[in-house]
């Protein structure tokens, strides 16, 4: 199916959509703003039901075909947006000092928006369409909340698809891979405990900072020494902090981190070999040490009849060349990967064509864009739901 007329129509109403969304951001769960106008235009395209409150702040809207009963498939667009100052300069620029869309989650839930209109119009499909519009995708795992509000069961969804815009690749082209997509992100803090003491007489002291040291330096082995280079493994320790003048040795430093797997068996590797290298090398100098370790997202895993499935309805729109299969997985994450735990389903990247990366103050989602979105959702749903 190209891009069709009726969706082509509809570029210039949902981009107004996507600004109005773009000026008024929420963050995490505080997305009532959002949440509010998702709610009314579903409301106002007929949708048969149009549920609010779930997941605290997320929103459902189903459609019915006109085809008869048949399954229920899920499409899931994020709304939240992130704490950061924005520099893109546009017209719409947020209204909210400090908080900016700049992930693209307006563009995500426009087009969701402007694929629901389109679906409620034609219905030419048989079973029905839920239309997830989800909060705190940026930290807050929405998508788990929802599930645990029995969103999956109460839709009787059965397949559940994903989409992000993804600067650098050309407007109008697509890109997904089968089974590992992106990471599994996990946060720990390790707290060294020594004994301070003056600057100049080191030797008095256990000095956390040398410790400390050690163990940054010990952790990376981890990844490029314990953990086979083909079994994707990522260590960061992005924050240090200890102690307040220069002549003074601390008592105690705090070390904060990420760690980024593709694999579960690394993933528990990881975790375990942390907890004892911390542990080792804090013995080794009589300092102490605790490890607090907390699992967040897991890895955004792609079903591979899903997937091929994606693909082809992608390249009905846009042609074979212009949809790339087999991209490399990445190490940020993404919540959806619980309802890919829940359902079998796939996540795809649109092109946002040639502007500022993700997460920059200066990046705003490209409104050229929308008919893609929104026709890949409908293609997606007409073929899906075709029989």
């Amino acid at each position: 199916m190209p891009i069709l007329n009726r969706v082509h129509e509809l570029q210039t109403e949902v981009a107004g959509w996507r600004r109005y969304i773009h000026e008024n951001p929420g963050l995490l769960y505080d997305v009532e703003h959002t949440a509010d106008f998702v709610a009314e235009k579903l409301k106002e395209f007929g949708c048969d039901v149009v549920e609010t409150g779930i997941g605290k702040t997320g929103v459902v809207g189903l459609i019915k075909g006109s085809k008869g009963e048949g399954q229920t498939i899920g499409l899931r667009a994020d709304m939240d947006a992130l704490p950061i100052t924005e520099a893109s300069g546009v017209e719409w620029t947020s209204k909210k000092p400090g908080l900016m869309h700049a992930c693209g989650h307006d563009g995500h839930t426009s087009m969701l928006l402007g694929a629901a209109k389109y679906l409620a119009e034609t219905r030419n499909f048989k079973g029905a369409v839920a239309v997830i519009f989800q909060p705190a995708e940026e930290g807050g795992a929405g998508a788990l909340a929802m599930i645990e509000d029995g969103m999956m069961e109460k839709f009787k969804i059965s397949e559940v698809y994903g989409m992000h815009n993804k600067p650098g690749l050309p407007v109008g082209q697509f890109e997904t891979n089968k089974g590992p997509s992106m990471a599994a992100a996990d946060e720990f803090k390790i707290f060294v405990e020594g004994k301070g003491g003056h600057a100049a007489s080191p030797h008095h002291t256990i000095d956390p900072v040398v410790v400390s040291a050690h163990m940054i330096l010990a952790v990376q082995a981890l990844t490029s020494r314990e953990t086979d280079p083909l079994h994707s493994l990522v260590i960061t320790i992005a924050s240090i902090h200890g102690g307040d003048t220069h002549n003074v040795i601390p008592n105690t430093v705090t070390l904060h981190g990420t760690v980024r797997s593709l694999l579960p068996e690394t993933r528990d590797f990881a975790e375990r070999r942390l907890k004892e290298v911390v542990s080792g090398i804090a013995a080794t100098f009589g300092a102490k040490a605790e490890v607090q370790y907390e699992r967040g997202y897991p890895v955004t895993f792609n079903h591979p009849k899903e997937t091929d499935f994606a693909v082809e309805v992608l390249e009905g729109i846009v042609g074979e060349k212009n949809v790339f299969q087999g991209t490399p997985p990445t190490m940020g994450a993404e919540d959806f990967s619980y309802m890919l735990e829940k359902r079998p389903g796939t996540f795809i990247n649109i092109g946002n064509g040639n502007t500022a990366g993700l997460h920059h103050p200066a990046y705003d989602f490209n409104d050229e864009a929308i008919p893609y979105g929104i026709s890949y959702w409908v293609a997606l749903t007409e073929s899906a739901l075709a029989n």
